[in-house]
């Protein structure tokens, strides 16, 4: 998308609205699902935002770090109560290292995506894997993939229409870099507001190779964060990569 910048796509804008917009119903569930992972151990969360699933997991008595690249997500994580306890390095969470191992490395939410290159994505493998201890796990989240059955790869998805509002995601997915850009346009009695992103999509079988890459392999995967069976059928992909 020419003009993007992800440095700012969860910037001042996005990171105080980030969570009425993002909470899926499901962070219950993903806890419960990580914390069995982490056992005794200590956990790191890629792209952690907002805390939406670090601080709960911290809570629940898994000490959790972070890296995140947006300063003001991290703003809206500190504000929360436990917030300011979490130590959390600014910067790419494919590059940034931080001085500690963990039994746990996760990133969740399609958030990998934003990483534009498979190179920058394989990077993130490598990085997450020299995070972990000799028995340490690593879980990625994401969606399944469908732009590419997409016709002519452009579509315009409803979000939602109401009386005094509507939200359109307007989409062009380009199959050469597997890049899909993404606005999503509100508009209501204020004028017309644009959020874009861009997102690298990848199936799992790509994913695996950037585990071995990595040094890592496939252990589990999962429907989703109930430990449901991964079938074709399946929206999304729970993986869990091992030494």
């Amino acid at each position: 998308m020419d003009g993007f910048d992800p440095a700012h796509s969860f910037g001042p804008q996005v990171a105080p609205n980030y969570d009425e917009e993002s909470m899926r119903g499901d962070e219950d569930d993903t806890v419960d699902f990580l914390r069995a992972r982490a056992g005794t151990g200590r956990a790191l969360e890629l792209a952690i935002g907002t805390g939406r699933i670090g601080l709960p997991l911290a809570m629940r008595g898994t000490p959790v770090d972070g890296i995140e690249l947006s300063a003001d997500m991290v703003d809206e994580l500190r504000a929360k109560p436990g917030g300011e306890d979490l130590q959390v390095s600014i910067g790419d969470m494919s590059r940034v290292r931080m001085d500690a191992t963990y039994d746990l490395v996760y990133l969740v939410f399609n958030t990998i995506g934003n990483l534009l290159t498979q190179d920058d994505q394989v990077r993130c493998f490598e990085n997450a894997a020299a995070h972990l201890s000799p028995t340490g796990v690593f879980v990625l989240e994401c969606r399944m993939p469908t732009a590419q059955a997409r016709p002519g790869h452009q579509f315009v998805d409803v979000q939602h229409v109401e009386v005094d509002n509507v939200a359109v995601d307007v989409c062009a997915y380009d199959p050469v870099t597997q890049v899909l850009d993404k606005q999503r346009v509100r508009i209501d009695a204020d004028g017309i507001s644009l959020s874009p992103i861009s997102l690298r999509l990848a199936s799992p079988a790509e994913f695996d190779l950037m585990a071995r890459i990595a040094g890592l392999h496939l252990v589990e995967r999962f429907g989703g964060w109930r430990d449901e069976p991964f079938t074709p059928a399946s929206w999304r992909h729970v993986s869990v990569y091992a030494r």
